[in-house]
């Protein structure tokens, strides 16, 4: 049997004091970035250290806490953007939207590079399915003669994530950051006649 299966409802404390640690980490983050501090988390939360790091070990544990909903999300409404055989344009939209969505907190392109090589970090794990996806667009480009041939999907999502460390470094606005992740992407698709 495995641990989660056996694992126990949390307590109705331990069930504030988990809420209250997730609401004040997200309120750092948009405010602080990913990087703000632990301890000022905790205490936001009106809990003791021990309580944040029972809950969450380490920050890449938060982090994902805070993250699993919204890039399921984000997977899921890649489902939408199949643009009726278009895959030039599905491939550059989901390349917009993923830089955009790894834009959302200061610092968090920073993590997901760490966690790249890292395999027992758990952002690998929130990252696998952006990965993905991203290699489904691109398996149906390249089905439709639409990108250079030998471009890999890691490639593609370590170029993603490098423009949503820019975007989320130079404040780009969308319509900004757009340009700027068409301009960085031109290298992957074939040209157009």
């Amino acid at each position: 049997m495995s641990s989660a299966s056996t694992a126990r409802p949390l307590r109705a404390d331990a069930r504030r004091n988990r809420d209250a640690i997730l609401g004040a980490a997200r309120a750092a983050f948009d405010s602080e970035g990913v990087m703000a501090s632990l301890d000022g988390i905790a205490l936001k939360a009106g809990v003791g250290n021990a309580t944040l790091y029972r809950n969450f070990p380490t920050r890449e544990d938060l982090l994902v806490s805070l993250l699993q909903e919204s890039m399921d999300l984000l997977v899921a409404n890649a489902q939408k953007l199949d643009f009726a055989g278009h895959s030039r344009e599905s491939l550059a939209e989901w390349l917009f939207r993923l830089t955009w969505h790894l834009r959302s907190w200061q610092d968090l392109p920073t993590s997901v590079v760490a966690a790249m090589n890292n395999m027992a970090s758990p952002v690998q794990r929130i990252c696998e399915p952006l990965r993905a996806t991203t290699r489904g667009f691109l398996e149906t480009a390249r089905a439709n003669a639409v990108v250079a041939e030998g471009i890999t999907a890691e490639e593609v999502f370590e170029l993603v994530t490098i423009l949503s460390w820019g975007v989320d470094s130079l404040g780009d606005p969308e319509a900004t950051a757009r340009r700027r992740v068409k301009i960085a992407t031109a290298g992957i698709f074939q040209p157009t006649s």
